[in-house]
């Protein structure tokens, strides 16, 4: 079990760190888009590529910042039924919901996103706008890489979950989402 749950801490600890690392990319996005603004109306000057950049930033945060959000139980759901379970109850509806929903299409956008991923390396694939950013294969690697990390919290959930169906309640996340309602 001691191993277990070193796996859980490795896995979450990944999840957090790139979470965290990529939310000081809001406050990027929001100084960029205050100086695209400042330099547009007030001296009339403008640049595709810091443009581009405020793009390049909310899609890093979006694909690489999911699995932080899911570790932190962020995501939205609709559960009318969930909230009212026992924490056994829960850790079932967690196990199933990431064996049958999120690792198959976790698996499955890492799969179907190789091939474009691959190619756009290949040509070292950049901007179709004149003056624009030179990474557009950068910005398409985080598609597999949100799929590897949406699989990495995946499988530390289905451990916890199997941890607390089996008995060890120390397994259980810090928060209870039931008691937020």
């Amino acid at each position: 079990m001691k191993t277990i749950q070193r796996l859980i801490g490795y896995l979450d600890a990944v999840n957090e760190a790139t979470g965290r690392a990529v939310a000081w990319l809001t406050l990027g996005m929001v100084v960029v888009t205050f100086a695209v603004v400042v330099l547009r109306y007030v001296f009339n000057i403008g640049w595709i590529a810091m443009q581009e950049s405020i793009t390049y930033m909310h899609a890093a945060v979006f694909m690489l910042g999911a699995a932080y959000t899911l570790k932190h139980d962020g995501h939205v759901r609709v559960d009318i039924v969930y909230r009212r379970l026992s924490g056994r109850g829960r850790a079932w509806v967690d196990l199933l919901g990431t064996l049958l929903l999120l690792l198959p299409m976790s698996g499955f956008i890492a799969w179907a996103s190789w091939d474009y991923v691959v190619s756009a390396w290949a040509l070292r694939e950049g901007s179709g706008e004149t003056g624009g950013l030179p990474w557009v294969y950068l910005l398409k690697s985080t598609i597999p890489a949100m799929a590897v990390l949406m699989i990495f919290q995946g499988v530390a959930l289905a451990l916890r979950s199997l941890l607390i169906i089996t008995g060890h309640p120390e397994a259980a996340p810090e928060h209870d989402p039931a008691q937020e309602l």
